[in-house]
């Protein structure tokens, strides 16, 4: 409990206090001499054009990211779990292998992939298509990452959905089979239903993780080109880089409320009913 309290509570608490607060790099010696501005930095943050960008960006990751990652886990899941037999084990490692990978390592695998002569744009060439340069683009960009990040995530997801899959009764679906149910059928009214508690869990680890976008774009794209990839978390490691601690503070709890309101919504939607 100390030990709790002294890493994690009093920094949270700190944290929270900091946002009503002018505090800046130049007050850490005098921390008690800042003056208290209410909720000024959290009307400043919602009149600054850059954090509203920011906001926006990781919105759409949010929007499209997880719908992407969670269809791929689970085709990937299901696949694993009934018509994938010969070498299930290798399917499953290597699927997984980009969650435990370094994201720098990641990076510099996924540049030579998007570069203007690299391989993805060598293979549209195959087929007529003159791709663009996809990491200095501001159309493209953001969703250049957005793949990134669900191709990196839906091992771990997929290892979810498969841990859900495997607790279905078989019997189960034995019975609708015998009753004369397809595929469709089964997957629609036998598995959806019985994975809802693993689809909660798994959408929002999904969630938290999104709404916190920041390794990709700061290995990447440094935020750029013009902001099309900063995201809240990268606008708020910025902030503190630039010593304003008080409005990086603010910047932090406003995600913190985004994460809990999408959870709060998510368990309404996918919670299981009596």
């Amino acid at each position: 409990m100390l030990v709790f309290a002294f890493f994690m509570f009093l920094p949270l608490v700190s944290s929270f206090l900091m946002s009503f607060t002018d505090f800046h790099a130049t007050d850490v010696q005098q921390p008690f001499s800042v003056k208290l501005v209410g909720l000024s930095q959290y009307a400043k943050l919602f009149d600054d054009d850059q954090f509203r960008k920011a906001m926006v960006n990781t919105a759409l990751v949010v929007v499209a990211g997880i719908p992407l990652t969670a269809v791929v886990a689970l085709a990937l899941a299901v696949a694993l779990n009934t018509g994938i037999t010969r070498f299930r084990s290798a399917y499953r490692t290597g699927f997984y292998i980009p969650a435990v990978t370094s994201i720098v390592a990641v990076a510099m695998v996924w540049r030579f992939i998007l570069q203007p002569d690299g391989l993805l744009n060598d293979m549209l060439g195959w087929v007529g298509i003159t791709g663009p340069d996809w990491l200095h683009s501001t159309t493209w960009a953001l969703p250049s990452l957005i793949a990134m990040t669900a191709w990196r995530n839906m091992g771990t997801l997929m290892v979810i959905f498969l841990a859900g899959l495997q607790s279905v009764p078989a019997e189960l679906h034995e019975a609708a089979i015998t009753d004369g149910a397809g595929p469709w059928q089964r997957f629609r009214w036998i598995t959806v239903p019985l994975l809802r508690p693993t689809l909660l869990f798994g959408t929002v680890l999904l969630s938290v993780a999104y709404l916190q976008f920041f390794e990709e774009a700061f290995v990447m794209t440094q935020g750029g080109p013009l902001n099309s990839t900063l995201s809240v978390s990268y606008f708020t490691y910025n902030q503190f880089g630039f010593g304003n601690y008080g409005y990086a503070s603010a910047a932090t709890y406003v995600l913190f409320l985004a994460i809990a309101a999408l959870s709060v919504i998510q368990f309404r939607l996918l919670r299981t009913k009596d």
